[in-house]
């Protein structure tokens, strides 16, 4: 990755409703996961950042899309890396298992944008970009992994006029 000022980052946010609270034995499963699955994140080829509540390993106590709504945000070099991340890792596995604790989202409940690269999104910014999805359709500013846009289509939206390395 170049280190230019319009050096982009991929940032991901997605939302789960959750069946029942995380202290619930039919979560446990579930919350046993977190650990393993952030460490793997943590260490994935071409991560950059995720959102934790203060004090805590995850952001599983934040809850600002509902109070049975938990969020992942996190910032990737690239949009290979989450894919690999996501769908070539143990991931898939938790992927596969997810409808045993979370309610099935009928709207997007997933979206990536770039970023400049060393901005990190806040969870509000993270939800106004998965409103802007769900209410526009995949744009440079919001859009998925069947609708991806490059980190030079983003900048071109923005203003931009030049971006390296994405």
């Amino acid at each position: 990755m170049t280190s230019s000022a319009h050096a982009r980052h991929l940032a991901q946010l997605n939302v789960a409703t959750l069946r029942f609270p995380l202290d619930d034995p039919r979560t446990a499963p579930f919350v046993e996961l977190l650990d393993p699955v952030n460490a793997a994140a943590d260490a994935a080829p071409g991560f950059v950042w995720r959102l934790m509540e203060d004090g805590a390993p995850d952001a599983t106590g934040l809850r600002p899309a509902g109070d049975d709504v938990i969020v992942n945000l996190s910032v990737w070099e690239s949009q290979e890396a989450l894919w690999d991340f996501t769908y070539r890792s143990g991931h898939l596995e938790v992927m596969r298992r997810r409808r045993e604790w979370f309610e099935r989202h009928v709207e997007a409940h997933m979206v990536l944008w770039w970023v400049p690269a060393g901005h990190l999104p806040t969870a509000a910014e993270a939800l106004e970009r998965l409103a802007d999805l769900r209410t526009h359709g995949p744009s440079p500013r919001a859009f998925t992994f069947a609708a991806p846009y490059t980190a030079e289509e983003s900048a071109q939206a923005d203003g931009f006029t030049a971006v390296s390395g994405a």
